[in-house]
This record gives structure tokens, sequence and C-alpha cells, in this order.
């Protein structure tokens, strides 16, 4: 077989894989206008059972966090049921999924939540990008800096979530704490500007993703709870003073708490900020560790070899050719992928992208 380390089974915490080809998440705004799952979402899951683990897209904690529109919640009871028609589907064909939680803090625009200001560690908005809005492209607004005596609140909305995904079914959870969203802003120095127990060192910074990890534990057990990471992103106007310090230390956290699984962006998506993270983030933590970003399969499979990671998840090659793992073991040609319409709407550059004969 082509690339044997990719088909070594992984245990991930309590989650088998039976190969360590993960599907990572993939926003695709296919969801409803009311965030529910749709039909066109259990068949594009469906057809990617095959992978070691399907990483279900990133998915609202609560309503007032919607930063693209049509993303799918998980914080009421018919986006519960529609979460659970996919993963009885994917079930059905054999395979995993987890769901990641998400709020998109100072990445929300008031045109996508009835107009409600989003909120921030800090009151300063993303500068890098525009925010496509039903309206057309828009500036991100400034957003509203949390209280501390709010952040109970949003660490209750992570836990419900994580009590939700239970009930849809999912085998776990995986925390997003990335892309320059909520738990990243506080987490990274480019975003958190605040004093107090939640700003300033990085132990402070880190405390509410830490503290939201505990509160989705207390739900799920370690086993079946992972967390994504971005040291390097600078998407979302993102940054940090000392990545490698900051990831390092995070490594040693959460060693306490024995996840399935530490899920690592390698890079930055708009390639401004280059390093080397993994090698530290490595060396520092002890479990599962995932990561992601450019990877071909020869590269990903050297990887593991050398026992650098334990698995790759894949993301624009997962767009494009539902049956990943069958084209990597037979080493046959990949189909391309269509980027203007990653975000559009239907099956088209969605679910009719076509298997192997």
């Amino acid at each position: 077989m082509n690339y044997p380390n990719l088909f070594q089974p992984l245990q991930a915490g309590a989650i088998e894989l039976p190969n360590r080809i993960l599907m990572a998440p993939l926003t695709r705004v296919r969801a409803d206008e009311n965030h529910v799952p749709t039909d066109l979402m259990v068949e594009h899951y469906t057809q990617r059972a095959s992978a070691g683990l399907i990483i279900a897209e990133a998915t609202a904690v609560s309503e007032e966090s919607s930063a693209f529109g049509n993303e799918p919640g998980i914080y009421n009871e018919a986006q519960i049921s529609g979460w659970k028609k996919v993963t009885d589907a994917v079930h059905a064909k054999g395979g995993r999924i987890v769901l990641q939680i998400w709020h998109g803090g100072r990445a929300c625009h008031p045109d996508f939540n009835e107009g409600l200001q989003p909120i921030a560690p800090s009151p300063f908005a993303i500068t890098n990008d525009e925010v496509h809005t039903p309206e057309g492209k828009k500036k991100y607004t400034v957003p509203r800096a949390l209280d501390d005596e709010e952040i109970p609140e949003i660490i209750e909305k992570f836990k419900s979530a994580a009590k939700n995904a239970k009930q849809a079914g999912f085998d776990g959870v995986e925390i997003h704490g990335a892309n320059g969203y909520l738990l990243d802003e506080f987490l990274r120095s480019g975003a958190n500007f605040r004093s107090g127990d939640y700003g300033g060192a990085k132990e402070n910074r880190a405390r509410l993703l830490l503290e939201v990890t505990e509160a989705v534990i207390s739900v799920w057990g370690s086993d079946c709870v992972g967390l994504r990471i971005s040291p390097l992103n600078s998407f979302n106007s993102m940054e940090d003073r000392d990545p490698e310090g900051l990831y390092s230390y995070l490594a040693q956290e959460l060693n306490q708490h024995q996840l399935a699984y530490l899920h690592v962006m390698r890079g930055d998506v708009l390639e401004k900020l280059e390093g080397d993270v993994l090698t530290p983030i490595r060396k520092a933590y002890e479990g599962v560790l995932i990561s992601n970003m450019g990877y071909t399969a020869a590269e990903a499979d050297q990887q593991i070899a050398d026992g650098l990671i334990d698995g790759v998840a894949f993301g624009v090659p997962y767009l494009a050719n539902p049956d990943l793992p069958e084209r990597f073991a037979a080493d046959a040609e990949l189909n391309e992928p269509r980027p203007e319409l990653f975000y559009s709407d239907g099956a088209e550059g969605y679910t009719d992208y076509p298997t192997m004969e």
C-alpha cells in the first residue's frame, strides 16, 4: 500500500481511527437561514465517511455568534435534530465524526446577528480583511470588550454546546481555539490588550481557553475532546509576540487534561508569518498531535514515520475529493477544487465532486 504510515490505525483518546487521514473542519455555509444543518450537509459528510475522523465545520455555540451567515449552530433543538441526521448517516457508513464548537468573537458582524455588536477581549476590530454580508462587502465593526463578570456565561455556552453535540450523536467535540475567533482572540497578544485575570501574561491569556476546555471535559470526559490552535495564522488580524513560548506553555498545561488530540495549524493561510511551531509543541505535548495545512500524502506519511506528528487533517484536498483515503491508497490523481464555490450555496462545488471509478 502507498503511504503505509497514513493507513495505520490511531487511538485518539476514546476514538478509534482506522487511518490517520482526518478531514479538517471546513466552513461551507450550507446550513439554512436558521443555522440548521440541511440534507445537503448530510450527503456531504456521508460522502467523506472513509476519513479516519471527520471534524465537522465550525458550529456556533450561541445565537449571537454568527460570522458567516449560513454556518450551522448547535444551540437549539432544530439544530440538534439536523446534526443527528448527519451523525446517523456517517455512522451508518462506518465513519467517525466530532463537532467543532465555536464562537466567532469579533469576526461576527451585526448584519448576521440582528444588529448586535460583536464581543472580544478588547475593543479592536479586524483590519486585514472585509466581511461578506447580505448587502455586500463591509468592514468589520469594533467589538465590545467583555467584562470579566460575563466570561462565565461564555464558558457555559460552550458547555451547553458540548451537551447538545452529545445529544446529536457525535463521537466527541473539538474546541475551536484558532483562526482569530473568540478563544484565539483571548489567547494571543495581538488581540488581547486587557488587564486582570484574562489579560497580560500568557498564563492569563490562556485562562479562558483552559476554562472552556475543563467545562467541555466535564460533559464528555477528556478522551472525547480535541482542541484546534493556530500559532502562526495571521488571518483575522492575528499575531502573537511569542508564539513558541505561548504554545509550549499551553501544550504543557493541556498535558494535565489528557485530551483525545491536539490539532495544530502549522502555518499561516495569509503567508505573512513563518516559523516552526510543530517541533516545540511536539517537545512539550505528550498526547496525540494532529497537524494541518499544505500537506501532500508523502509529507504526511514521512512526518508520522519520523514521530513529529500522529496524523494529518486535510482541508482543501477533502473539498474536492470525498474519497481522499482511497485516492491516497491508490496514489491516484486528485480532483481540482473550485474555490469560487467554496462559500456558495447548493450542491455545485459541494457534493458533485466525482469519486474514483
